[in-house]
Parts: C-alpha cells; sequence; structure tokens
C-alpha cells in the first residue's frame, strides 16, 4: 500500500495536483506481465483535462515524473508504467514482516465493532455431515478475518434444537428405541429411529400426529417430553463439541432456536402494535410487496410460530446484546429468500440497523451430484472424514519421514488442515461434489502443499542457525527470483482487506498456494545459505514467508508444524 501510495503521490505532483490521492489510488493497475512493471497508471481520466488523446499524455507525465524511488518509468500507450527500485522495496517489506510478524497485515476496518456470527448450527439428534462443514469453517475463517480486521466477532452456534422434529424423535424412541441402546451411541442410535420414523410414516401417515401431539407437550412443559429433549440436547452437544475440538474452532454462545421461545411473543405484539400483521387464509403475515418479496408468514393457521418470528427475535435479542456493527448468517444458499423476508420485516419495524445484517451464502457439498439429506439417510459423516485423512496423514508421514517428531501431532494438523483448506479454497457461493480422494489429497493446490511450504521454510531457518534478523543490516534483493516472491508477501495486507470486505476466505486460501508456489520456485533456483553479502536478506525473506504463510492458515482456521 505504502509503494501504490509512492505511485500514486508521483502521478498527483506531474499533474500539478489536478486529481486527488484517492482518485489516483482508485485508478492505479497492477499489470498482469511483470515486463509492463509492478504498477501502472491509465492516463484516459486526464483526457478531458489536457484535451489530448492518452497515447500523447502518458509520456509527457513520465518526462516531469521524480524518478526516485523507482527503477524506471516509462509510457507504453496510453499507460504510464512504474518498476519499483526492487532492493529498496524489498527491503521495506521484508523489514515490516519482521518487526511486525503475525501482526503484518492488521488494519483496522472495524473500530471494534461487535460482529455476532450465526454458524454451523447442526440439529440435536442428527450427526454432523459433510453439508455442516461449510457454515462451520466460513463462518470460524471469517471470524479470524474480521479480528484482523479490528473488529470483535461473537461466534454464535444457532443450535437446531426445537420445531416437530423433535416430536417426531420422541415418538420414535417410545416406539422403537431403548435408553441402553442410546446411551451406548447416542447419535447414531438417535439417527437411526429418526430414519425409521420417516420409512414408517410413508405407509401410516397417522404417525405425523402423534408426533405433533408430542412437540405440543414439549412446548407445554410437559416433564417427560422435557427430560427427554433435555437428555437428546445434551448427548447431541457433547458430540458436537468433539468434533469442533479436532477442527480447533470453539463458539460464545450455543444460544439455539430453544433460547427463543419466550421472546417470540413480544415480536408477535410488536407486529401487532404497528399495524404490519394481516389475516390471510386463517394465517398471521406480514406483506412485503413493496420489496418485491412474497409475504412473511408469522403465524400459521393453528397459531404455531415459523422459523421467521424465531429469527425476529434472535436479530432483536443479539442488537440489543450486541449493539453490532454488523450481524452475519452463514447460511446456505437456499436460504437468501428468508434472509431477504427477514430484513424487509425488521426494516417495516422500523429497525434501521436492518442494514447491518447480512446474509452470507454458500454453495452446496454434493455427493454424487445428489444433496446430503439426513432424513434419507444419505450423508457422509463430518467424523468419519476427518478421521480417514487424520489416517492418510499418517500413512504418508510414515513412507516419508518415519522418525518426524510429533508425528500424531502433525498427522492431525494435515488431515483436519486438508480438510479444512479444500473447502475454504473453494469461492464460497460454488457447489462442489464431494470426492474422500480430493480433500484428502497431498498434492497440488491442498492445505498441505502450503504447510509444506512453511515447513521447508522452517526447515532452512533451522539449518542456518541462530540469526538475529531482525536487527541485521538488509542489503535488500533484485534478482528475478526473489521479486516474485517479495511482489507476493506485499500483497498480503491488501488480500485481508479484500477477503473481508467480500467475506471470502478463498481470497486468503488461493493467496496462501501463490505464495508457496513463488516460494518454491525461488527455492528451486537459489542457494539460500550460500555466504555472501545477500544472506541475511534471502534469509529475511525465508523467515518473511514462513510468518505470512504461517497467519495465512491459522485465518483459514489451520495449524501449520514446523517439520512435516
Amino acid at each position: 500500500m505504502e509503494q501504490k501510495k509512492l505511485v500514486a503521490q508521483a502521478i498527483v505532483d506531474a499533474t500539478d495536483g489536478q486529481l486527488s490521492l484517492d482518485e489516483v489510488m482508485s485508478k492505479i493497475e497492477v499489470p498482469k506481465s511483470y515486463d509492463l512493471g509492478d504498477y501502472a497508471f491509465p492516463a484516459f481520466i486526464l483526457s478531458k483535462v489536457y484535451r489530448k488523446a492518452p497515447q500523447q499524455i502518458a509520456p509527457e507525465l513520465v518526462e516531469k515524473i521524480d524518478q526516485d524511488g523507482f527503477d524506471k518509468v516509462e509510457a507504453v500507450g496510453p499507460y504510464v508504467n512504474f518498476f519499483l527500485d526492487k532492493k529498496s522495496f524489498s527491503k521495506n517489506v521484508l523489514a515490516a514482516i519482521l518487526q511486525k510478524k503475525e501482526g503484518y497485515g492488521q488494519q483496522d476496518l472495524g473500530h471494534a465493532g461487535n460482529v455476532p456470527i450465526d454458524m454451523s448450527s447442526p440439529n440435536i439428534a442428527k450427526p454432523m455431515s459433510m453439508g455442516h462443514l461449510r457454515s462451520t469453517v466460513i463462518g470460524n475463517s471469517l471470524a479470524e478475518l474480521l479480528k484482523k480486521a479490528n473488529y470483535n466477532p461473537i461466534k454464535i452456534n444457532h443450535l437446531g434444537d426445537w420445531g416437530t422434529q423433535f416430536g417426531k424423535l420422541i415418538e420414535a424412541y417410545k416406539l422403537w428405541g431403548s435408553e441402553e441402546e442410546v446411551r451406548k451411541d447416542p447419535i447414531n442410535t438417535l439417527l437411526k429411529y429418526y430414519v425409521h420414523f420417516h420409512e414408517v410414516d410413508e405407509k401410516q401417515p397417522e404417525l405425523d400426529d402423534e408426533a405433533r401431539a408430542w412437540f405440543k407437550k414439549l412446548e407445554n412443559g410437559d416433564e417427560e417430553a422435557t427430560n427427554l429433549w433435555q437428555w437428546f440436547r445434551d448427548e447431541s452437544l457433547k458430540f458436537f463439541k468433539s468434533i469442533y475440538q479436532k477442527l480447533g474452532i470453539d463458539f460464545d454462545s450455543y444460544n439455539g432456536e430453544s433460547f427463543y421461545n419466550d421472546k417470540m411473543d413480544e415480536i408477535v405484539d410488536l407486529l401487532e402494535q404497528k399495524n404490519l400483521l394481516q389475516e390471510s387464509r386463517g394465517a398471521e403475515i406480514v406483506d412485503l410487496e413493496k420489496y418485491g418479496l412474497n409475504p412473511a408468514l408469522i403465524k400459521k393457521t393453528d397459531g404455531t410460530t415459523l422459523y421467521i418470528t424465531r429469527d425476529l427475535a434472535a436479530a432483536l435479542y443479539r442488537y440489543r446484546t450486541y449493539n453490532f456493527a454488523q450481524s452475519l448468517y452463514v447460511v446456505g444458499n437456499e436460504q437468501t429468500n428468508h434472509f431477504k423476508q427477514l430484513k424487509a420485516v425488521l426494516k417495516e419495524m422500523g429497525y434501521e440497523w436492518a442494514d447491518n445484517i447480512h446474509h452470507i451464502p454458500f454453495g452446496l457439498i454434493t455427493s454424487g451430484g445428489k444433496k446430503l439429506s439426513t432424513r434419507k439417510g444419505n450423508i457422509i459423516l463430518l467424523e468419519d472424514v476427518l478421521n480417514d485423512a487424520v489416517d492418510l496423514a499418517k500413512k504418508q508421514i510414515a513412507e516419508k519421514n518415519p522418525d518426524l517428531p510429533n508425528k500424531d501431532q502433525v498427522a492431525e494438523d494435515v488431515g483436519v488442515g486438508a480438510v479444512i483448506f479444500h473447502d475454504l479454497k473453494n469461492e464460497r457461493l460454488n457447489n462442489f461434489d464431494f470426492n474422500l480422494e480430493e480433500v484428502v489429497r497431498f498434492e497440488g493446490e491442498t492445505g498441505p502443499y502450503v504447510q509444506y511450504s512453511h515447513a521447508r521454510a522452517m526447515s532452512i531457518l533451522r539449518k542456518a542457525g541462530n540469526i538475529d534478523l531482525e536487527n541485521a543490516q538488509l542489503a535488500g534483493l533484485n534478482d528475478e527470483e526473489s521479486w516474485e516472491v517479495v511482489r507476493q508477501l506485499s500483497n498480503f495486507p491488501a488480500m485481508v482487506g479484500r477477503a473481508v470486505e467480500e467475506y471470502e476466505p478463498s481470497v486468503i486460501a488461493k493467496y496462501s498456494i501463490r505464495l508457496s508456489k513463488s516460494f518454491n520456485k525461488y527455492y528451486a533456483h537459489t542457494k539460500v545459505l550460500t555466504d555472501d553479502d545477500q544472506k541475511d536478506s534471502r534469509l529475511a525473506m525465508v523467515a518473511s514467508v514462513a510468518i505470512v504463510l504461517k497467519e495465512s492458515l491459522r485465518l483459514l482456521g489451520v495449524n501449520a508444524p514446523n517439520e512435516m
């Protein structure tokens, strides 16, 4: 950013202030080819000012530009191309990283504002499938990115712990369940009952009435229904926390749907006071025609409330509790219309803060092109995938580095990291088909490749011995091999800013792959430990790569082992 400002200031000075620094900054481009320089300024925007063709303006600007701090500045067609002074630039970038360490890329976009993040949210009494992975790891990465940009993220696991499915589960347990069987293997047993209920229900639809009756009892505080529900919830939470621990993810709140049960009457009262409720075929709705949306169904004909009523209560509770700068919902793409309705109803209620609510949608993980479904038993268990990935990492380590210290921990870091990274390198709106071999692939553009690049950098530093790089007199680097790495390192703060602005962790995942490739190419062509006047600068660059790769992986929720 400092170098970009240097370029922009040179243009401002050469045009005698005809353009502001911000105007120039917004127009500066990074050429696709290094032959065209490090930055380029398009002279088109000065055509009206000088009443000349941009091809004439560009060489005239070059004549006026003070070239101090640049290797050269040249005109190519309508562009002014700037080639940075490699030695000076690399020295500044490396010194900044070595001084700031993991604080490199830190910025104050959020001014410590609170950002609740609604994420993960599995359903009680069902195992976590690969379908839950996306919301969990995208939400966690966004929390780390927001923290890096000086927001205060609050991770909320809005558990699916209420609704008619609990009536179904209780009915299934009463018909076919056994306490002993549930205690032995709670989640898989409860899932078996739930799937069996739907199989039988297709032939005996009267089971639905029994299930509804049990849920009604639960809503009314019936002791047996409440005790069963609490038992199912406690066992589920124990299981979920074991998965989260494996993923290295924690939460600030586990307030699920049941938490808002006593908060929905206020929402209905507020809607009535504001004359927003209308009757439609016995149900109560809020008309959203002016927003181009279908009506929001607040109460069904039987008086029961719906998801949107609960989400309205949750939104109001979170605003009152956290006075949020933003409120994020990391929920699948198929819920887009629901969140449009949620924001529209809040706007109709007069809450301007509804503009700060953002749905962060993401695409599906499918299997064989089909959506994963718990009801039909078509699921891929997240626990199994994580265990398989760790086992594969163990095999790789046994083949390539059997004497590796802490190899079990490294296998955990690499296996679990492979699964997280594979998800996050995909742009979040894209669907992708799940394939175990692809998820745990250790070659190509993968998490283990980035982890290995970090470990390689650490290995070089260990071989170099104790060198005080922070206080070393860096000569700077100007060879072509190092230039690509330095440029990538200098881009990291901008990548963090972009990832935060776009709510897009894949920006960081893809960046870490590019940096790893540049570094590995450099390593293949350069003898880093050769004793000469640039040795300290080369080691400073290696140390900087290690710092930035480790920080990139941390922002994704992936650990970076020092040895692999």
